[in-house]
């Protein structure tokens, strides 16, 4: 990204002083494909511990799983939302004049609390919800497969 940056920066004369647009499709374009290949890992692990528990271990041990992905993960997810929204209203309670206000030290720690509570509210914590589903719906879709095959019963 940064060397795309300095590129259109180079190639490209009169962004500096917004006389010309830079090419903005680019930049997405190159954060869409590392977040895509970024989130390959997570979702093979959704993918292959519903099926290797219940090769394994069989549907009983699967539900066991089951259970506990969908109860830390609502528990976690939870969390997530609720501090990254604590976060982000305590920077607007900052702002309005509580504290000292904007421009104190108070504000700049609140800004930095809200650089990390936004992520947490609005994408770590639905993510959580995607990965019950998708261990949810692999595991009962293949429930059959698990009942006549599982090593352990």
């Amino acid at each position: 990204m940064v060397e795309e940056v300095r590129r259109q920066f180079r190639e490209i004369p009169g962004i500096l002083e917004g006389k010309a647009k830079p090419d903005y499709a680019k930049c997405v374009d190159i954060s869409t494909k590392y977040a895509l290949r970024e989130m390959v890992a997570p979702t093979l692990i959704g993918l292959i511990m519903p099926i290797a528990v219940g090769l394994l271990l069989g549907p009983w041990a699967l539900t066991a799983f089951l259970l506990s992905c969908t109860i830390t993960g609502a528990v976690l997810a939870t969390f997530m939302f609720n501090t990254g929204a604590t976060w982000d209203n305590a920077k607007k309670f900052i702002e309005y004049g509580h504290f000292g206000g904007k421009g104190t030290d108070t504000h700049k720690a609140s800004v930095i609390g809200d650089t990390v509570g936004d992520p947490l509210k609005d994408t770590a914590g639905p993510s959580l919800h995607i990965l019950i589903k998708l261990v949810s719906i692999v595991s009962i879709t293949l429930l059959p497969l698990f009942v006549a095959h599982a090593l352990i019963i």
